[in-house]
């Protein structure tokens, strides 16, 4: 019992962790991912480490962000060093010169192993929920021409990243989609593996 708590604390302390990037610890942020660990989120595709490198970027940027985060749902594998966390959360993001903001519900979507005693992640999605514009300073013009390109549920959270420089490159799981059902199932196939 002692084991399945502590294995539960540590796979809690992942996802509260994602408060370095919000803060700027870069390192704390490094540190949430196995050295292989892959991330992919509207704005980036690739290695963990690389993530990091692009969240500094976007920390010296005019956007800025904020993640509210769940506790997680954690379904582990039989010998108990594989994990899946699916977390809810809240991305709030503003960009200071565009006077414009969005709040984003999410869920991450998580797979995490156990290595040498220790849980980290080795790879996150994301799927989206709902999503709405912030007004920080009054109403500012959307371009609907931008906005409509992307599923509703993110499309604030795009338009937001698309305008100060970070695009998106492709289309993202939603709610109940398609893409959130072929990303469960592939995540139950390495779960059993």
């Amino acid at each position: 019992m002692q084991n399945q708590l502590e294995d539960r604390q540590q796979l809690n302390d992942l996802m509260n962790g994602w408060m370095h990037r919000d803060l700027g610890n870069w390192d704390g942020l490094r540190n949430l991912f196995h050295p292989d660990g892959t991330i992919e989120i509207t704005w980036f595709e690739g290695l963990a480490s690389d993530f990091v490198d692009g969240s500094m970027r976007m920390g010296a940027s005019d956007l800025r962000t904020k993640h509210l985060i769940g506790s997680p749902a954690v379904t582990f594998n039989d010998s108990r060093n594989k994990a899946i966390l699916e977390t809810n959360a809240i991305i709030i993001g503003e960009n200071i010169k565009l006077n414009l903001g969005c709040e984003c519900h999410n869920r991450f979507y998580d797979l995490a192993e156990k290595r040498d005693g220790i849980w980290k992640l080795f790879h996150r999605q994301s799927v989206y929920d709902m999503g709405t514009f912030t007004f920080p300073l009054g109403p500012v013009e959307i371009d609907q021409s931008i906005v409509t390109k992307y599923p509703r549920e993110y499309a604030a959270l795009a338009y937001l990243l698309e305008k100060s420089g970070f695009p998106l490159s492709r289309i993202f799981a939603t709610r109940g989609s398609e893409l959130e059902q072929k990303m469960k199932a592939s995540a139950q196939i390495w779960l059993a593996a």
